[in-house]
C-alpha cells in the first residue's frame, strides 16, 4: 500500500495537531510512512503534503537530505557498516567484503528473498567501538567476520525479533499527548500569546 492507511492518517492528524504549523509535522509523517511501507513511496509523500499542505517536492526535498528515508525497497534488515577512518583501521573493509561474499551481493544491494540490504555508511558515532555496524539503525559494536554471520543468521532465523524490528519501524511505543497534557504551542506570528505550559494551566 502507497499511501497512508486510515489508521496511520488518524496518527498523522494527531501530530499535525501538535504543531503551531502543519509542515512542521513532516519528517514525524514520513517515518509513519516508512514505518508502514519499509520505504518511502512517492503516492505516500504527495499523500503526506496534502496533509501537511505543503508541495510532493518540499516533502522529497526534506526527506532526501536523510540518509535514513529510503526511495525504493530494501530488505527487512538493512546492515549498514560503518567506512570511517576507525572502523576503517579496525578492519570495516573486510567486514563489508565479508558481507557481500556471504549474502551474494554489492553494497547498496538486496537479496533476492528480500530479507537484506547492505549499505556502507559514513561515521556512527562509535569510534571507539570500531568496526561497528547497525541492523535497522539497531548497533552491533566490535564486528568480526564470524559475528557478522551469526548475526545474519539469527536474523534469518527471527530469533532477534525482539530486538529489532523490520526496516522502517522506529519505535514499538507510539507517543500519544492526552489533550489536557498538551503543551499549546502558540503560532509563529502571534508571540504574545503563551504556551499553555508556561501560565501554570497545564494538568501536571
Amino acid at each position: 500500500m502507497s499511501r497512508l492507511t486510515d489508521a496511520n492518517v488518524a496518527i498523522a492528524n494527531e501530530i499535525v495537531a501538535r504543531y503551531p504549523r502543519p509542515k512542521s509535522a513532516l519528517i514525524p509523517l514520513l517515518h509513519i510512512s516508512q514505518e508502514q511501507n519499509g520505504w518511502v513511496t512517492d503516492d505516500a509523500m504527495k499523500h503526506i503534503a496534502e496533509l501537511v499542505g505543503v508541495t510532493p517536492a518540499e516533502v522529497l526535498g526534506t526527506a532526501s537530505f536523510y540518509e535514513m528515508f529510503k526511495f525504493e525497497p530494501v530488505g527487512k534488515y538493512v546492515i549498514n557498516i560503518c567506512g570511517t577512518m576507525s572502523c576503517a583501521l579496525m578492519g570495516a573493509e573486510e567486514l563489508l567484503h565479508h558481507a557481500e561474499h556471504r549474502l551474494g551481493i554489492k553494497v547498496g544491494g538486496t537479496t533476492p528473498d528480500g530479507l537484506f540490504t547492505i549499505e556502507h555508511a559514513e561515521c556512527q558515532a562509535a569510534c571507539t567501538e570500531a568496526p561497528c555496524l547497525q541492523v535497522n539503525y539497531r548497533y552491533r559494536f566490535r564486528m568480526t567476520p564470524s559475528q557478522l554471520d551469526a548475526l545474519i543468521d539469527d536474523l534469518a532465523a527471527g530469533n532477534l525479533a525482539e530486538e529489532i524490528p523490520p526496516h522502517g519501524t522506529l519505535a514499538r511505543v507510539r507517543q500519544h499527548i492526552p489533550a489536557d497534557r498538551a503543551v499549546g504551542a502558540a503560532p509563529p506570528e502571534t508571540p504574545g500569546q503563551e504556551p499553555v505550559w508556561m501560565n501554570g494551566k497545564a494538568a501536571l
